[in-house]
């Protein structure tokens, strides 16, 4: 998975562990393993849900000051309103690559 480079660090240190996604199709798979850097990130879950049901920690978890922040950050395919689907990813750290 491809991250931002103001945030690469922070998934790196284990800080960032949910990622929301403007795919048409899934682009990962829970369980499977990517590169991050110099790190391995493990995917946990992959759930297609409306942008409105993203909850306050996981825009947290994100790295995310807040919902429009996000929303901006995932938008770079395209517009995101409130009923817009968006993959909420789920991981953790899984250690050196």
């Amino acid at each position: 998975m491809d991250f931002s480079p103001d945030l690469r660090p922070a998934v790196i240190a284990g800080d960032v562990t949910v990622s929301i996604r403007l795919w048409q199709r899934p682009r990962v798979r829970a369980g499977g393993r990517y590169r991050v850097g110099p790190a391995m990130i493990e995917v946990d879950a992959v759930e297609l849900v409306p942008f409105s049901s993203i909850s306050a920690e996981d825009i947290q978890r994100s790295g995310e000051a807040d919902r429009d922040t996000l929303r901006q950050r995932a938008a770079h395919a395209g517009p995101i309103a409130d009923d817009t689907l968006v993959y909420r990813v789920e991981f953790h750290l899984a250690g050196q690559a």
